[in-house]
């Protein structure tokens, strides 16, 4: 098994091990207060994984209750943080009880904030079923749901008490959701010194792919617990990705918005002069590889009117991450006014592409 400290203001662990689902309950009973979880997951992963979980947490002596809610981003938003919360206090959850997150980005994103909500704030377990999620989402403590105007804006820090990956459900993911995570897999690798593309191109087993990944994040977020300045680094192709999915009406899928928006944002840095063109060529190569979109028929007009809602503009301005060389990004703040024309180059590069990515 590998271990993985997390060292937030509330620290703990992220381990990785083919099977671990089956020890769900004994590892959890070392870490939560009380006798009572809510074990959350989507109609995709339920089916698949939820009867094996609470089985777990019941041979650890948890008393378990369940919520399920429908599958993709549709139904990440207050609504259904709202039903969640109405069935956490129907069951009788109590400040000293907890929430289990059984599924991918979205299960993880909404159940934290529904943890941070409840009671003003109850322990939660992350047990990440996607790529995505167990490379990203479910390490950090950044909860939230999506509004009309954009993607997780209404949200809140919150850290899991213990984050449980399970290498082996992989195997139940469709092509498209395994390439997804993979984005965020190479984002890391794009913004943590290159150890991770190395991983990649050497054919590590994906545990150690995975650790390595957290180990990127944690180090990053024990810097920078709420995103003041460092942290955002892991926004790299965020802001980008983020207008790509708005604009297809959420039809496109967040790592595949990632990709694009990498892309996106390596170019600008080549033309801007902040890079070689050869960090741009590494990080498309390895995206076609992974079955990932490397253009989009959104303009860059399009894209930059679509960022303007990010929530990680701050008054007139936006800060963007810009990769500067392999392995190495930086953060870069512009005028709002000025996002437009940064990424006007990639027009014929990376957007306004015909047979690009569309929702």
């Amino acid at each position: 098994m590998q271990k993985i400290e997390v060292r937030t203001g509330v620290p703990y662990a992220a381990l990785i091990e083919d099977r671990l689902l089956r020890s769900a309950g004994i590892l959890s009973r070392s870490v939560l207060r009380g006798g009572r979880i809510m074990i959350v997951s989507d109609e995709r992963v339920a089916p698949l994984y939820l009867a094996e979980t609470k089985q777990a947490f019941e041979a650890a002596e948890f008393r378990v209750f369940t919520f399920t809610f429908p599958e993709g981003e549709g139904a990440k938003r207050l609504s259904t943080v709202e039903q969640l919360l109405n069935a956490a206090d129907s069951a009788g959850l109590t400040r000293s009880d907890a929430f289990v997150a059984l599924g991918g980005g979205v299960v993880c994103d909404l159940t934290g904030l529904a943890a941070a909500l409840y009671l003003r704030g109850v322990d939660y377990i992350q047990i990440p079923t996607t790529l995505l999620a167990m490379a990203d989402a479910s390490v950090g403590g950044k909860t939230a749901v999506n509004l009309v105007g954009g993607k997780n804006l209404c949200g809140a820090f919150h850290q899991p008490r213990l984050v449980l990956c399970d290498p082996r459900v992989l195997e139940t993911l469709s092509p498209a959701v395994y390439a997804e995570g993979m984005a965020e897999v190479i984002k890391h690798g794009a913004l943590g010194g290159g150890s991770v593309l190395d991983l990649m191109q050497s054919g590590a087993p994906m545990a150690d792919l995975i650790a390595e990944n957290i180990r990127i994040k944690s180090d990053i977020v024990s810097r920078d617990e709420h995103e003041q300045n460092l942290r955002q680094l892991l926004n790299l192709g965020h802001t980008f990705g983020h207008a790509v999915e708005k604009l297809s009406g959420f039809s496109v899928y967040h790592g595949e918005g990632v990709s694009v928006g990498m892309l996106i944002a390596a170019w600008a840095s080549v033309q801007a002069g902040r890079c070689g063109e050869e960090v741009f060529r590494e990080l498309k190569d390895l995206l076609q590889e992974n079955h990932l979109p490397v253009a989009t028929v959104y303009s860059a007009r399009e894209i930059a009117s679509a960022a303007m809602n990010d929530k990680k503009r701050r008054g007139d301005r936006i800060t963007v991450v810009l990769p500067v060389g392999r392995g190495a990004c930086e953060l870069v703040p512009v005028p709002a006014a000025e996002l437009e024309a940064l990424i006007t180059p990639c027009d014929g590069v990376v957007t306004g592409l015909d047979g690009g990515l569309k929702g």
